[in-house]
């Protein structure tokens, strides 16, 4: 893996890691349902779903958007001195292909981005694709901001 090799600055443009497959089951669907209070029935109606576009269920876009941090933590290790890190925010999240209940998705991590905008404190910005074992096109693709604080007392001082 490349981030055995490099250090974290110098790997700009290089695929850091592939997660493992996360399977989206239909009980995964609908804790993300109640949670968010997104019950259209694409969602949580397999019968009805049967009937739509898709042929059955499928999961929501942001919850596979919010298995992003799952997935980078499997797929990118954390540095030893890096205490804590936090989601900086998108600047372009697509939803390529929808994500049908039952099936395995994992994440393609590449660093676009890398900087120190003060001392313990990295700014890394991560080309991600969510693909979906079996298919060709993509559950999502996404230029995602992550913040990394290294032993820092008080991570949150004003970032960027």
């Amino acid at each position: 893996m490349i981030s055995r090799i490099l250090k974290l600055k110098d790997g700009v443009g290089c695929e850091y890691g592939l997660s493992k497959w996360v399977k989206i089951d239909q009980a995964m669907i609908d804790a993300f349902a109640k949670a968010t209070g997104d019950s259209q029935y694409i969602h949580t109606d397999p019968e009805a779903a049967k009937d739509s576009q898709f042929g059955g269920t499928i999961a929501h876009g942001f919850l596979t958007l919010s298995l992003l941090s799952q997935m980078i933590a499997d797929a990118v290790p954390r540095t030893e001195a890096e205490s804590t890190g936090v989601n900086y925010g998108f600047d372009k999240v697509r939803f390529v292909a929808p994500v049908r209940a039952g099936a395995e998705i994992r994440g393609r991590f590449t660093l676009a981005k890398y900087a120190e905008p003060q001392p313990g404190v990295i700014e890394m910005q991560w080309n991600v694709t969510v693909e979906i074992r079996g298919e060709d096109k993509p559950a999502l693709i996404a230029q995602w901001k992550n913040l990394r604080f290294e032993n820092a007392e008080e991570p949150l001082k004003k970032a960027g």
